[in-house]
C-alpha cells in the first residue's frame, strides 16, 4: 500500500464530521462565503464609464477576489449552501449517508462536497468499491452545477468513471433561474447510483475472470490514451516507430503500473480485464505527476483522467464482448 496516493478531494479538501449538515459542512471547510454579480464596466477614451447590460463580473463578498468575467446575462449566482442543501434530505433521510469531505479550487471558482453511500460494490471476494455522490458548482460562469456517482476502489483509491449505456453517471444544472428549483429535484441520482451499483458490480466481476494477454493490456492502454487522430492513424497502420517518445513514455508508464503495482497482484486485476481497466485509472490516481493538486482533481473528477478512463472502460466492455477482435482497428 505505500504506493498508494490519497483521494484526491481529501487532499485538497477538509474532513467533514459525522452526521453534520449541509451549513455545518460549508462552515467547516471555509466555504461560508457569499458571491454576487455586478455588470463590468468599460472605460471610453474620453474617460467616460458605461455599464454594460450583457457582460458581468462575479466576486466573492467577503474578500472580494474576483471569480469570473465576462459572464452572460443569463447567469444567475448559486450560493454554496444552496448547492450544497439538498444533500441534506439525502443524509438525513437514508441511513448511513455521510458527508466526507468539502473544499474549493482557487479563490473559490469551483467548490465541492462528497457523501459516501453506504453500500459497496464487491469485486470478487474482498476487493471492495466504496460508492460516492460528488457534487461540484462553480462560479466563474463557465461550469454547471454537477451531481456525479462515483466510485473509488479501496485497494488502490482508484476513482473508477464508468457511464453506462442505460442511464448517465451525473446529472448537470446550469447556472440560471431555475437552478435552484432543478437541485430539488436532484435527489434521483441516488436512486441511479443504485442503479449504476447494481450494473457496475456484474460488469467488474464479469471483467475479473476474463482473461487478457500482456499485449492486450498494452494495446488496450495504446488506444486509452491516444491523444489525437495523428496518433491514431499512426496506430491503426502500424507505424508506431513514428509515435511520439512523451506518448510512449506515458503508454509505458501505464503498462508498467498494469504489471508491477501492488494492486494490480490481486486475483481479482492480475491478469484479468479488470485489472487493465484498473491499471489507467491507477496511473492517474497513483503514478502520474501534475504541475499541483488542483490540476490532479480536475483531471481526475472530469478532465484528462476523467476521459481517458472512460474511454478505457468502453474499450474493455467491448473487448468483454468480442474479444481480440475489438483491438483491431483495420
Amino acid at each position: 500500500m505505500a504506493n498508494v496516493k490519497e483521494k484526491i478531494w481529501k487532499v485538497i479538501g477538509k474532513d467533514i464530521d459525522r452526521n453534520a449538515t449541509s451549513a455545518e459542512a460549508i462552515l467547516q471547510a471555509g466555504l461560508d462565503f457569499e458571491v454576487a454579480k455586478h455588470p463590468n464596466l468599460h472605460t471610453l477614451p474620453s474617460g467616460n464609464n458605461i455599464i454594460s447590460g450583457n457582460s458581468f463580473f462575479t466576486y466573492r463578498t467577503d474578500t472580494e477576489a474576483i471569480l469570473g468575467d465576462k459572464i452572460g446575462r443569463d447567469y444567475e449566482v448559486v450560493q454554496n449552501i444552496d448547492a450544497f442543501s439538498f444533500f441534506d434530505n439525502i443524509v438525513g433521510g437514508r441511513g448511513g449517508i455521510q458527508y466526507e469531505t468539502a473544499g474549493a479550487l482557487g479563490y473559490g471558482e469551483t467548490i465541492f462536497i462528497t457523501a459516501k453511500l453506504p453500500d459497496q460494490i464487491r469485486v470478487g471476494r474482498d476487493d471492495l468499491i466504496d460508492q460516492y455522490l460528488f457534487l461540484t458548482s462553480t462560479h466563474d460562469g463557465l461550469g454547471s452545477i454537477t451531481i456525479a456517482f462515483t466510485p473509488v476502489r479501496i485497494w488502490c483509491a482508484n476513482t473508477l468513471n464508468a457511464a453506462m449505456k442505460n442511464c448517465s453517471n451525473q446529472i448537470k444544472i446550469r447556472h440560471t433561474a431555475s437552478a435552484a428549483e432543478k437541485l430539488q429535484g436532484a435527489h434521483k441520482m441516488l436512486g441511479v447510483s443504485d442503479q449504476l451499483c447494481a450494473e457496475l458490480e456484474a460488469i467488474f466481476n464479469r471483467w475479473s475472470r476474463v482473461r487478457i494477454s500482456d499485449p492486450e493490456v498494452k494495446r488496450i492502454i495504446q488506444l486509452a490514451m491516444v491523444p489525437n487522430k495523428e496518433t491514431f492513424e499512426k496506430l491503426k497502420v502500424g507505424k508506431e516507430s513514428e509515435l511520439s517518445s512523451h506518448y510512449n513514455n506515458m503508454v509505458s508508464s501505464v503498462f508498467d503500473y498494469a504489471m508491477t503495482a501492488e494492486s494490480q497482484q490481486e486475483a481479482t486485476t492480475k491478469g484479468t480485464l479488470f485489472g487493465a481497466y484498473n491499471s489507467v485509472t491507477g496511473y492517474f490516481q497513483n503514478v502520474r505527476n501534475f504541475r499541483d493538486d488542483e490540476s490532479k482533481f480536475k483531471s481526475i473528477m472530469y478532465g484528462t483522467g476523467f476521459d481517458r478512463s472512460q474511454v478505457t472502460f468502453d474499450l474493455c466492455a467491448d473487448f468483454a464482448k468480442h474479444g481480440n477482435d475489438a483491438l483491431k482497428l483495420n
